[in-house]
């Protein structure tokens, strides 16, 4: 798995989006200004998504109450209750967000896993296609302040 890799074509990009959670919620990427957000493209039937899901899940644990969140945002059509089982059996802690394949909602997901991160002002700072890691989405905060 790699770490996030800046994208500096991103750095004017101000993305925003309104996505349903698995529980009817409304996630909008601009209620979670003043954080780092993470939003994770995946799929149940993804090898290095699946590889992947506990480091965004400790990620998200360690940081949803002071300076950072993910979302995850599932490209796959698969009924709710499908959606809901698996990320129940896999302890995933952040919100999942149904789309659909080919969807783009911050930037073009070519593969899967494709990872966006979004400053705490709302700016697309990096993009990683392929796996991360807790310590490389941190390292590259940390790097970023």
């Amino acid at each position: 798995m790699l770490g996030l890799l800046a994208w500096a074509g991103m750095a004017a990009a101000n993305p925003d989006f309104a996505l349903v959670d698995l529980d009817g919620r409304e996630h909008r990427l601009a209620d979670y200004r003043g954080k780092w957000v993470v939003i994770n493209y995946w799929a149940t039937w993804c090898p290095p998504c699946l590889e992947e899901i506990p480091e965004l899940v400790a990620f998200h644990d360690k940081h949803k109450d002071s300076d950072a969140v993910v979302l995850g945002v599932s490209m796959e059509k698969v009924a709710v209750e499908k959606l809901r089982q698996f990320v129940d059996e896999n302890f995933v802690s952040y919100p999942v967000l149904p789309g659909s394949p080919n969807m783009d909602t911050v930037g073009p997901v070519r593969g899967l896993p494709t990872t966006y991160l979004v400053a705490p002002d709302g700016r697309l700072v990096a993009r990683q296609v392929g796996g991360v890691t807790a310590a490389g989405i941190e390292t590259f905060m940390n790097n970023s302040k």
